[in-house]
């Protein structure tokens, strides 16, 4: 329990400042918020929205397919425990290298672990990110987004209260599973040689089917309104269940661990309460509704068993056998443990790296090495088209998925009468985020607010997962100051608060530490999803605009990894002024019907903007560039490509200018290429042919 994962000891000096943030979105004040399983914001119609992001990163690299598939199950079951019902997930993966050896075991592996679990829960993955990179190797990060829909009465909370009141364990029987993933796999420093079978016990073992069918027995629990508090079993397994309910109830407990249903009867008691086994969680139960309760869980095929009581004594009290083995204050082990104040300095290395900018790298010097290095770009890893990956993925189960992969952010329906539904995405730039911390987890907080606010929704709400090396590294630490104060600034000014989130550590091989990698989640609300935008080319003829001014930002671009291997220089400057402009525009002209398409320019500028949009639908462009080099691989932030109908385009034009935005006349759509008149054509065919192949490439021989 005083384990980094579960106490964040470390980190809980800087993620204090999280609460320091106003507590209400742009709808209302937050129903639930830091410290509870997830936090739960209002939007509207009687309707509230519970999200939260975790990462299972090392046990997904020892056992790829089952560490990604509980990471799944776990924050699942987060979500589930907040009173919601699960209604979508996605995921941000990071990978090592795409050539190296290593990736045909993990990446296979991972995405089958996250397709399987989700798809036989039967909950859509409607979008995440996928990068590669060579800091990621031997320590692959596998982060797990889920959101959950329930009405403002149906909240319940984490807690421990009413003497005498029954503590009921249910779902899965305990065994000896993912002993140790929170103390040894979450909480101490990766060796490449961790991967094999001796820490593979430390691995949970998932089974969806039986999550399924406890969903939906804890849903009709709920509903029959015989469960007083509630908690999931994760990370900590019963030690952590026990002693957070109770620190969080009036009283204490007693738990008799003889009772705990198992599947392994040569457990030790301290391997009963390590236990991480999968599909568990504890309700407390009055009395009167004991019966009750388990003729639910019996209907469902779901095994319960009460294991204790709420006791009016302080301590949480667990016997085994006769024998007391632990009589602790529960507010000890759950919330009172070491709270470090790490040091943390500016590395030495950060000012050459800085100052090591992409001024110097050779640019295209005619027009066909431009057109070879737009190729080149669009056929990176880090560009090139996912669907080897998505297509794993049901992205349209329960038939309420709006938008999904490759969209700006996924979509789903909320409220099928009045077209009420909700926008997610998640982003971190790494580049951006080893230039500068600070600046970098900015950016990504505005990339994933733009990214819901160009599909035609209001943002609200930021959940975050933070990654990061080992916090005993002055260095790390020091990212880690710079990401937190950056993503509390920038939330303040956007409006966005942290309702939660993750803090992973430890996460490098030896002494090399990960790239600090700040992952971001934005929720965002669109009252008709009828109103949605996609990022598609709709026809010919329509006007090609760019919103948001473009300036020569190239440094930990895309073009320069990509093209020239390198990273240096300082990440692009941060507006989030101009970034509330562009999202308020984009709203008010999608509920208006303005436009046909709408596509952040984040990661590849324009070059990646055009291509993307040109390939979702087969319906090239022909723009017209004053310095297409810049134009094109440029990554200035609040930026936004749309087009507009010949109907529509004085009307867009006059909504546009109230708002203080370049607004910049690229071209018209239409033809089956990519044209930069006088410069460049390229075939649509063309296009799509090496970018469709470089994953199935990579990754199938």
């Amino acid at each position: 329990m005083w384990s980094e994962h579960c106490s964040y000891k470390s980190s809980k000096v800087h993620l204090k400042k999280f609460g320091e943030l106003p507590q209400e979105t742009p709808r209302g004040p937050m129903l639930a918020g830091i410290g509870e399983n997830a936090g739960v914001v209002d939007i509207g119609h009687g309707y509230a929205i519970t999200f939260k992001v975790e990462s299972h990163n090392h046990p997904s690299y020892i056992d790829p397919y089952q560490g990604a598939a509980t990471g799944v199950g776990g924050i699942v079951r987060d979500i589930l425990a907040m009173g919601a019902r699960p209604i979508a997930v996605m995921d941000p993966l990071r990978f090592g290298p795409l050539d190296a050896d290593d990736s045909r075991r993990v990446v296979p592996g991972v995405v089958a672990g996250v397709g399987g679990y989700a798809n036989c829960l039967g909950l859509p993955n409607i979008g995440g990110e996928t990068v590669f990179d060579e800091s990621y190797a031997s320590n692959p990060l596998v982060n797990a987004l889920c959101i959950g829909v329930l009405r403002h009465d149906d909240l319940h909370l984490a807690h421990a209260s009413g003497t005498g009141n029954k503590v009921i364990l249910y779902g899965a029987r305990t065994g000896g599973d993912g002993i140790g993933g929170v103390s040894i796999l979450a909480s101490e420093t990766f060796a490449a040689e961790d991967e094999g079978p001796a820490n593979r016990p430390a691995v949970q073992v998932g089974d969806p089917f039986l999550e399924k069918l406890l969903i939906e027995c804890t849903l009709e629990l709920f509903a029959s309104e015989v469960v007083a508090g509630i908690q999931d079993l994760g990370g900590g397994g019963l030690s952590c269940a026990t002693s957070e309910m109770a620190s969080a109830g009036d009283g204490g407990m007693h738990i008799e661990l003889d009772a705990v249903p198992l599947r392994d009867s040569t457990l030790s008691p301290e391997e009963i309460l390590m236990s991480e086994s999968q599909e568990r969680m504890m309700a407390i139960v009055e009395p009167r509704h004991v019966d009750r309760f388990m003729d639910i869980c019996a209907r469902w095929d779901v095994e319960a068993a009460v294991i204790g009581e709420v006791t009016s004594e302080e301590n949480l009290q667990i016997d085994w056998h006769g024998t007391r083995i632990v009589d602790v204050p529960p507010r000890s082990v759950a919330h009172d443990s070491p709270q470090y104040e790490r040091p943390y300095a500016r590395p030495a290395w950060q000012d050459s790296l800085q100052s090591d900018t992409s001024d110097r790298l050779p640019r295209p010097e005619t027009d066909g090495q431009l057109r070879e290095q737009w190729l080149a770009v669009m056929n990176s890893p880090e560009l090139a088209d996912k669907s080897w990956i998505t297509d794993q993925y049901d992205r349209y189960v329960q038939g309420n998925t709006v938008l999904s992969h490759p969209e700006n952010a996924g979509m789903v329906r909320v409220d099928a009468d009045s077209g009420l539904g909700v926008a997610a995405a998640t982003d971190c730039n790494i580049r951006y985020a080893e230039l500068d911390p600070y600046t970098g987890s900015q950016l990504a907080l505005a990339e994933a607010y733009r990214n819901v606010a160009v599909t035609g929704a209001q943002p609200l709400a930021v959940t975050d997962c933070l990654n990061f090396g080992s916090p005993e590294d002055p260095d790390v630490m020091w990212q880690f100051e710079r990401s937190t104060s950056g993503l509390k600034d920038a939330c303040a000014e956007l409006g966005t608060p942290v309702v939660g989130g993750n803090v992973s550590f430890y996460n490098q091989t030896g002494d090399t530490p990960i790239v600090p990698t700040p992952v971001v989640g934005v929720l965002g609300v669109i009252d008709d999803v009828q109103s949605r935008l996609t990022i598609g080319f709709r026809g010919n003829g329509e006007h090609i605009l760019l919103l948001g001014a473009t300036t020569p930002e190239l440094d930990g671009s895309v073009w320069a990894h990509a093209i020239h291997g390198h990273v240096g220089g300082v990440p692009p400057s941060v507006d989030l002024a101009a970034e509330r402009a562009l999202a308020e525009l984009i709203r008010r002209a999608a509920a208006d019907g303005l436009l046909t398409s709408a596509h952040d320019l984040s990661a590849g500028g324009l070059a990646a903007g055009l291509a993307e949009s040109a390939l979702r639908t087969g319906v090239g462009a022909r723009v017209s560039l004053e310095d297409p080099f810049v134009e094109l691989f440029s990554e200035s932030s609040a930026r936004a490509l749309v087009t507009v109908a010949e109907d529509d385009h004085e009307r867009f034009i006059d909504l546009a200018d109230t708002f203080d935005l370049d607004v910049t006349s690229l071209g018209r759509t239409g033809g089956e290429w990519l044209e930069v008149l006088d410069v460049l054509r390229i075939p649509l065919t063309e296009l799509e042919a090496g970018w469709s192949r470089v994953l199935p490439a990579a990754l199938e021989g």
